[in-house]
């Protein structure tokens, strides 16, 4: 799991607030330790409280959603209060015991493919980032490969090596592919900008296309360091309301609770059917404690600035290992918490040299496509709409619009409205108004 102490920081930082400003002044090294304290300190208590082989850490899918779909449309502390608000919401879901309503309300596969759509989101930001994809900014095609048709300069191709070493140990089944292609990529990078003195992208007005599109890989002063946590508390619960109006701020609660809930229901669900841990009911021991530790890491990491933390199903790695009480999460948050002094070392890691890992993680997600049913068009068609439109929008929260929007379409045009889940309902009418929301404007101006 110690790939996202270097992914989350990387996706939190690439993209400005809505005032262009970046989270915590783009201080990287801060948000890498940040992001490990949180991990640290919440897989502790998942092993202590519920005594379950769980970890947790900041949400791959998540944090994206965060940065560009929330981020974008307010400041960051707005953003980040918007998660502690989802992680308090879905805290009180669980102890009132609605946590069934919400989880039966949605389709299961329409919340494969939300998985599916934001795996495909992650990989072309992993791609743009790396300058594998760019922009045209002009003519017919909005994006092509590198610049004019053709992939230019070092840093591209360090990605390229970087993506083919991370591939070849993951089909060899190497544990840590991720984290070793990270690593040894970067090595590579630091060799390139010696020999090649390749520069930044940006350096103030100038622009070099050929340039390191984030960090500029070099020797580090320092391994270790005395860690610092910029942007702890940092947060508004309740700007976005004065932001961006209620309407848009309640789906963009429910778009992160959807994703938070879901995710953390079918990880503690999987991680104990390797364990042997499942009632006759499928149930894992001490659920409501599994699902409390959760919503309070949700909220944690919005507190935290470094965006929803919650369950990941790497520790099934563990699980594979032997582990079957809260004693492996306790050692993994120990791991973690001593991590948070290695944050220098993430300063020196180029785009180019981690976001391989996006690429991958998106492959990973989209396996889960083969569950759609594509025959039935009541699935098929909303299901499509949700994966596709989340990367070529560039939003998550638009591809799950449209996705609920038409499977309420769908199920009414086949006559089956009284199929429809009251909730869905009630959020597909949201979503109607969020997409209209400009017109609607308009009319009452």
């Amino acid at each position: 799991m110690a790939y996202i102490i270097v992914l989350n920081p990387i996706i939190l930082l690439t993209a400005p607030d809505a005032d262009g400003n970046f989270l915590a002044g783009g201080d990287f090294p801060g948000i890498a330790a940040t992001t490990a304290l949180v991990a640290g300190v919440l897989t502790i208590l998942m092993g202590v409280v519920a005594n379950y082989p769980l970890a947790l850490a900041a949400g791959l899918g998540l944090n994206a959603f965060v940065a560009f779909s929330i981020a974008s449309q307010m400041t960051w502390a707005d953003a980040m209060g918007l998660v502690v608000l989802e992680g308090l919401i879905i805290l009180i879901l669980v102890l009132t015991g609605f946590r069934e309503a919400v989880f039966h309300a949605v389709p299961g596969q329409l919340k494969i493919a939300i998985s599916v759509g934001i795996g495909l989101f992650i990989a072309l930001i992993g791609l743009v980032d790396a300058g594998f994809v760019r922009r045209t900014g002009a003519g017919p095609v909005p994006v092509e490969l590198g610049s004019g048709g053709a992939l230019v300069g070092w840093p591209v191709l360090v990605f390229v090596i970087g993506l083919g070493l991370m591939i070849t140990l993951y089909v060899k089944k190497v544990k840590g592919a991720i984290l070793i292609s990270i690593a040894i990529t970067t090595v590579i990078a630091i060799i390139v900008e010696a020999i090649a003195n390749v520069g930044p992208m940006v350096d103030g007005d100038n622009y070099n296309p050929k340039g390191w599109n984030l960090n500029v890989p070099a020797f580090p002063d320092s391994i270790a360091a005395v860690p610092s946590f910029p942007a702890l508390g940092e947060f508004s619960l309740l700007g976005s309301f004065e932001r961006v109006g209620i309407v848009t701020t309640v789906l963009f609660i429910f778009t992160l609770m959807l994703a938070d809930f879901f995710d953390t229901m079918g990880t503690m669900t999987a991680i104990g059917a390797e364990a042997g841990l499942l009632d006759e009911e499928g149930a894992p021991p001490n659920t409501r404690r599994i699902l409390v530790v959760d919503s309070v890491a949700a909220a944690a990491g919005g507190a935290a600035s470094v965006s929803s933390n919650t369950s990941y199903i790497e520790s099934a790695t563990g699980v594979a290992e032997g582990a079957r009480t809260g004693l492996s999460s306790i050692v993994t948050g120990v791991l973690f918490l001593l991590a948070t002094i290695f944050a220098p070392l993430v300063e020196i890691i180029p785009n180019e040299a981690a976001v391989p890992a996006l690429v991958l993680v998106g492959f990973l997600m989209m396996q889960q496509v083969k569950n759609i049913d594509w025959d039935d068009v009541e699935i098929a068609i909303p299901a499509f709409l949700t994966i596709a439109l989340m990367p070529f929008t560039y939003s998550i929260s638009v591809g799950i619009g449209a996705g609920f929007c038409a499977y309420v379409l769908v199920k009414v045009v086949r006559g089956k409205a009284n199929q429809i889940h009251a909730l869905m309902w009630v959020v597909a009418a949201l979503f109607v108004v969020y997409f209209a929301i400009d017109p609607i404007k308009q009319l009452f101006a």
